[in-house]
């Protein structure tokens, strides 16, 4: 293990939570390292996400702390753009990740009143220990892939990938394939497989709100001014004039409104960019059982049905890791990884420990969240 450095403050995540972060320090001029284990920063945008991926939300809702969108930029940031926005953003708070830094253990030193990090070197495969008087978990809501156990999953012959590693629909041309699990990126990348001439099936368990952006942008803003209870349920009225009964395809809608499921269990609507026209047209075909095994390449759903398949793309979103590795934590995150506290005090915890972009929303609660921290970081240095 290599001899201790003393920092300031330690960032875990170089990923748009953990750049907030950074840059709000760097306005207080507080000194601080991202601790990245992989080689890249926002490594889930640059190496794990779909090429068709626009940011859902308009672009003001999704900029990161101090530093807008260009005016150039459309009001749907598409994927390339944001990249190029975040190496800007790097660059102009001369942000220096230390890559490919996997942290193993974090603990709060009572006697040193301060916090212990180690962290396996990537390259020379050595534990670099660190010790901050502040911890910033920054390793985001979309930190571990996550797919489900499925019995005979090992049996089935073709490709079978999560989300993170599906980049277009054309190299799956002709074939049959079955998408798991029905939030956004699972609507969209079965938009991307049918429009590329895959026969494409999608497995919806869950109820689900189909909002259009023009909708959610609408809500976004009415909820300044009108209450949630009343924006739902205006955006249930807009949705049932706009899609109808979603019923008839097998999709069942909640029965609590959308930005409450938002708030409440971090469950986002579907922000529909093509997908529901083509359910509608049965270009889509819509499966609400859950399934029950794996024969090889037949997929037995739970309601009796066998279907064949070449190929299955799981979009079943993620897990956190967190508890893997920070230690001595009984207030702040839950066995999730995600904040026991309620929102808006959801970001702080004891002894210097703080987390950002945990809060369920987006872009938007990680700047508040990052600004939130560097203040309180910084009243703190400036007492006695």
């Amino acid at each position: 293990m290599q001899e201790e450095k003393a920092e300031r403050v330690i960032v875990v995540g170089a990923g748009p939570s953990g750049l907030s972060a950074a840059a709000c320090l760097r306005k207080h001029s507080i000194p601080f390292i991202i601790l990245e284990r992989e080689d890249c920063f926002a490594s889930l945008w640059k190496k794990y996400s779909y090429d068709r991926l626009h940011l859902h939300l308009r672009k003001h809702f999704c900029q990161l702390p101090h530093k807008p969108f260009p005016p150039s930029f459309p009001p749907y940031v598409p994927k390339n753009h944001f990249l190029d926005y975040l190496d800007d953003y790097v660059s102009h708070f001369a942000i220096a990740p230390l890559y490919r830094r996997t942290v193993e253990l974090a603990q709060y030193d009572g006697a040193r009143r301060c916090w212990t990090v180690e962290a396996r070197n990537g390259e020379s495969g050595e534990v670099e220990k660190y010790c901050g008087r502040f911890l910033v978990v920054a390793t985001g809501e979309t930190s571990d892939p996550f797919v489900p156990a499925v019995e005979g999953l090992s049996s089935f012959p073709g490709k079978v990938i999560h989300s993170t590693r599906f980049k277009s629909g054309k190299e799956f041309k002709d074939e049959n394939v079955l998408v798991v699990g029905s939030g956004n990126s699972g609507m969209e990348i079965a938009l991307d497989l049918v429009n590329h001439g895959a026969k494409t099936s999608i497995l919806v368990r869950s109820p689900v709100h189909f909002l259009s952006r023009e909708m959610v942008s609408l809500g976004l803003f009415l909820l300044k001014y009108l209450s949630l209870s009343m924006v739902d349920s205006l955006m249930v009225i807009l949705s049932t004039m706009v899609y109808g009964d979603v019923t008839k395809y097998g999709v069942r809608r909640p029965t609590e409104g959308p930005f409450y499921m938002k708030v409440k269990h971090g469950k986002y609507p579907v922000i529909d960019v093509g997908t529901y026209k083509k359910i509608k047209s049965q270009e889509l075909k819509v499966f609400a059982a859950e399934i029950e095994s794996v024969r090889g390449k037949d997929v037995l759903f739970k309601n009796g049905e066998l279907h064949p398949f070449d190929s299955i793309v799981f979009c079943t979103g993620f897990k956190r890791s967190t508890n893997k590795w920070l230690k001595g934590d009984d207030y702040l995150l839950n066995d999730d990884g995600l904040p026991k506290p309620s929102y808006p005090r959801h970001w702080k915890g004891n002894n210097g420990l703080y987390c950002v972009g945990l809060s369920r929303r987006g872009f938007y609660g990680a700047a508040a969240d990052a600004e939130n921290i560097a203040n309180d970081i910084s009243f703190f240095m400036q007492q006695p």
